[in-house]
């Protein structure tokens, strides 16, 4: 069962919007269903589609597009793919694109880095593979923009596109935390519906290996690569608690550390504990993988002066599609550990989100913590100033979130490792402000699963997960974070392009 879009009742509003859509796609995929793979009749000719601009930093863009053979069909409505090559040209002046980066390689999935970038400066640029520009991801649905940070380039086929690089965080860097959440380990399907038959998910294609654990192993190689010194996985680590996918899931982390001191990982409800029985002999195998912590499963730890505190989000009973939960020991806990130093540089994590906005699909009580809960956690909030971020998973996607309740506070949604768009965020620290930036994971096999899984929901998932817009996944806040000191030893943080 999927965790999010599982349950039957939801908002009217964001129903009313993916209702006509969402009939439309299903009847689609239902054609497709029972449809023959459609080979074209110019074998050569090529389309580029599925433009993204993922990540933008100061001085970083990685920008990634599908090349598809023109008027192909591989009988699920996806174009075949065309291996080929492809390029960025790129300038700071729509008519003058003088700057040119590739990836050097052939490929159907094209990631290209462009680097060396000046803060605050916008640029033009237009994405290429044999001689066709390609288009943008589609999110009218959402109104969204998946290509820049303005709407240049919209007016004609293929851009130019634009977008303004952020000015970096103030100050000096100091510590670099990948965000992650949703890696799913033992799940076979992605995105199956309970309910809606023709909502029948996407697999990995025979004779690959499983892809939750493709994009756990790339998601901790690109971690390392992009220089985090530390790890934070908020939940649903498994995708049913079993203990083979846990201890799976424990030796894929561990390619990135040792766990409790270099990465931490908190429950989700897909890693809710079984009742021992005679016909089921689980009990918490979550615990039996990640133990230790303040309670059963949260924590609080100090890395140089910030704070870290990891939630349980599903310290309750219930079959896990419903709302999360805190013990009343845990909130009471939670409480309490932040008004013992409120000024103190302070980041939480946890699996549910405290709020569900501006959703394409219907939002149900599933989608989030309890209401009660969550309205304590952001009281608790407005009297704890040290408080600068709260990430969460379970919604599987990207979104920025700031309430009037707690507007120190930046509350981000992170999309799941384990299907598109595939990949986590980096937190980068600095004295005086920190930066929010989200990366796809690049190693071949999960650009691959990626492309295949933005299928999900009958091709509209694009429109939810990526973010609606390109601050959805990358942001900079100005905030003093003098109190946090660097780790004795850090691999620096130095953006390389892809080979």
């Amino acid at each position: 069962m999927y965790c999010c879009l599982s349950a039957p009742h939801g908002g009217l509003r964001s129903a009313a919007l993916l209702a006509p859509a969402l009939l439309r796609a299903l009847h689609a995929a239902a054609r497709r269903g029972t449809a023959q793979i459609r080979h074209p009749r110019d074998p050569d000719a090529v389309s580029a589609v599925n433009l993204e601009l993922v990540t933008l930093t100061e001085d970083l863009a990685v920008i990634t597009w599908y090349t598809g053979v023109t008027g192909s069909d591989d009988g699920f409505g996806h174009l075949i793919p065309a291996v080929t090559e492809g390029e960025v040209v790129y300038g700071t002046h729509p008519a003058r694109l003088n700057r040119t980066a590739s990836e050097g390689r052939r490929t159907a999935h094209h990631y290209v880095e462009l680097t060396d970038l000046e803060p605050g400066q916008t640029y033009y640029y237009q994405a290429r593979s044999r001689g066709s520009a390609a288009t943008p991801t589609p999110l009218h649905l959402v109104k969204g923009n998946a290509v820049g940070t303005s709407l240049h380039g919209f007016g004609s086929r293929g851009g130019p596109y634009s977008f303004t690089t952020p000015q970096p965080p103030p100050g000096r860097h100091l510590r670099t935390i990948a965000l992650c959440n949703d890696l799913h380990l033992g799940e076979t399907t992605a995105g199956l519906v309970a309910g809606v038959p023709l909502m029948r998910g996407v697999s990995q294609r025979l004779g690959l290996a499983p892809y939750p654990e493709i994009m756990g192993r790339a998601l901790v190689d690109e971690a390392r690569r992009r220089g985090a010194d530390h790890l934070l996985a908020a939940g649903d680590i498994s995708a049913g608690g079993a203990p083979r996918d846990l201890a799976e899931a424990r030796q894929i982390l561990d390619g990135f550390g040792t766990h409790g001191q270099d990465y931490f990982v908190v429950r989700g409800n897909h890693d809710r504990p079984r009742p021992k029985s005679g016909h089921d002999p689980f009990g918490d195998s979550f615990l039996d993988e990640f133990p230790g912590g303040d309670g059963p499963a949260y924590f609080a730890r100090d890395l140089g002066g910030l704070r870290i505190v990891g939630l349980d989000t599903y310290e309750k009973r219930g079959n896990g599609s419903d709302s999360g939960g805190l013990s009343p020991e845990q909130l009471a806990w939670f409480r309490a550990r932040l008004r013992e130093n409120r000024d103190q540089p302070t980041m939480v994590f946890g699996h549910h989100p405290l709020t569900v906005r501006n959703s394409l699909f219907p939002v149900m009580s599933g989608q989030r913590l309890n209401r009660r809960q969550a309205r304590a956690i952001l009281d608790t909030y407005s009297v704890a100033p040290g408080v600068f971020l709260h990430h969460a998973g379970h919604t599987h996607r990207n979104k920025r979130t700031v309430l009037p309740q707690a507007r120190h506070v930046t509350l981000q949604e992170v999309s799941a490792v384990k299907e598109y768009p595939g990949g986590f965020c980096l937190l980068r620290i600095h004295t005086g402000g920190y930066a929010l930036n989200y990366y796809k994971t690049s190693s071949g096999p999960a650009r691959e699963w990626s492309e295949r899984s933005r299928r999900v929901a009958a091709g509209l998932w694009p429109q939810h997960a990526l973010g609606r817009s390109v601050c959805d996944r990358n942001s900079v806040t100005t905030r003093d974070l003098s109190g946090i000191t660097p780790p004795a030893s850090r691999t620096p943080l130095v953006h390389q392009p892809l080979r």
